[in-house]
């Protein structure tokens, strides 16, 4: 699959009020069904790995999700793939060229010569982010579902926290984690002022990283307001040491307009999940 998104036309038939959105990454995967119609999430799930796979290792995985958890019980009007990685470059729109994809990467970026590179616009705030996807994954969907449409993690991270949940005028760092991947988002004043990805592997890697951030942008530990989320939860490892070093340091709870009507104990819908639909 080479294009970077396809446009559907609207079915008539009324089978079709859900929307489909799944995150792959090497590490894991997770997805969700929403009912357009009830304003609900029927079913969503979970899975991490323990350990990075690879991308042919991930597919075996992706097949196993889509056949044990019912995924193809529901027809639907949208589908949205969402790629998890450390790929990925944010290029100012006035310095882009479409042209020019993979000199934004070379730099940072492990590439092979046949690695596909895209891009996705972030709205409304002149930036473009750069990114190699899972090409094996996206040709499975396709293969299952025809046209869907594929976007960076990144990409909704931003486009969420700019539009929709930041709020203010003074310096936020948000902080997502998600198995050994947290993302670093500094926001002001409705402006990025920074976004980077990290693999980890430790909780000083996390908070290495967290006050490296905080340091090359001079903000103060003992000031600065720090808002965590995606799977790190208040009293764990990765909370304690950051509350350590940290004085203005608290659990990010983003609103949802959505219903879960999964299982009581499943885990919460991931951010960037819920987000891409």
């Amino acid at each position: 699959m080479t294009k970077k998104a396809i446009n559907r036309e609207a079915e008539d038939s009324l089978e079709h009020y859900h929307k489909l959105s799944i995150q792959v990454s090497l590490n894991g995967l997770s997805f969700c069904v929403l009912d357009t119609i009830g304003n609900a999430i029927p079913l969503s799930k979970r899975v991490d790995f323990g350990k990075q796979l690879s991308p042919y290792e991930v597919l075996k995985e992706l097949k196993n999700l889509v056949r044990s958890e019912g995924i193809l019980d529901y027809k639907y009007s949208d589908v949205v793939v969402i790629h998890r990685n450390t790929l990925f470059s944010l290029v100012p729109r006035d310095l882009f060229n479409s042209d020019e994809l993979a000199n934004y990467l070379k730099f940072n970026v492990k590439m092979l010569a046949n690695d596909l590179v895209v891009y996705d616009e972030i709205p409304n705030h002149d930036l473009v982010n750069v990114y190699v996807p899972f090409v094996n994954l996206n040709n499975y969907i396709y293969d299952l579902f025809g046209e869907f449409e594929f976007k960076h993690h990144g990409t909704i991270l931003l486009d969420s926290l700019l539009n929709f949940h930041y709020k203010g005028k003074s310096p936020i760092c948000y902080v997502h984690l998600d198995g050994d991947q947290i993302d670093i988002t500094v926001l002001e004043n409705k402006n990025l002022l920074f976004y980077n990805s990290f693999t980890i592997s430790t909780k000083e890697d996390f908070i290495y990283y967290l006050l490296f951030t905080l340091e090359q942008l001079k903000l103060d530990p003992e000031t600065a307001k720090v808002r965590l989320f995606g799977t790190i939860t208040e009293g764990d490892e990765y909370y304690e040491i950051g509350y350590e070093y940290i004085q203005n340091i608290a659990i990010f709870e983003p609103e949802s307009e959505y219903n879960d009507q999964g299982e009581p104990d499943q885990d919460r819908v991931d951010f960037t999940v819920i987000n891409a639909l």
